[in-house]
């Protein structure tokens, strides 16, 4: 059983250290290492005997005072389909419901079909990419 607390800047070299392998294409440099120095309380590592089990960098929109953003959340291969992911979100939901955000957006890739269809079970709204655009986006009201 994996064990969630918050994320420290120490964690990123683990995080980035996984991406490209979790995801099997090169996309670690989405992940920058100020992220975890700068929304290290609004995001979470999981942990498990094995290591790292999953991680979420989220954020709290300067711009929009009632929304929180997820950048990047993964969980291990071995681990999909556990619930890991939704305990994750879970727990980013009512650190960003306690303070103050009432929205939760993100973002990923029209191909990401096992992203769309993770968002969707865990009640995001889904915006199909507008002309010009190359995401899906999502939404929940929290």
């Amino acid at each position: 059983m994996a064990v969630v607390r918050t994320a420290v800047r120490d964690d990123h070299a683990s995080v980035v250290g996984v991406i490209d392998e979790w995801w099997g294409r090169p996309l670690r440099t989405l992940v920058p290492a100020l992220f975890l120095e700068h929304f290290a309380d609004t995001s979470l590592i999981a942990e498990d005997g094995r290591g790292l089990a999953g991680f979420l960098i989220g954020f709290l929109s300067q711009t929009h005072p009632d929304e929180a953003y997820i950048h990047f959340a993964g969980v291990r291969p071995d681990l999909r389909g556990t619930g890991l992911g939704r305990d994750l979100y879970t727990e980013f939901f009512l650190r960003v419901r306690g303070r103050g955000r009432t929205v939760a957006t993100c973002i990923t890739a029209p191909v990401n079909t096992g992203s769309i269809a993770f968002h969707t079970a865990m009640g995001f709204e889904v915006a199909m990419p507008v002309d010009g655009e190359t995401h899906v986006r999502f939404r929940k009201e929290l």
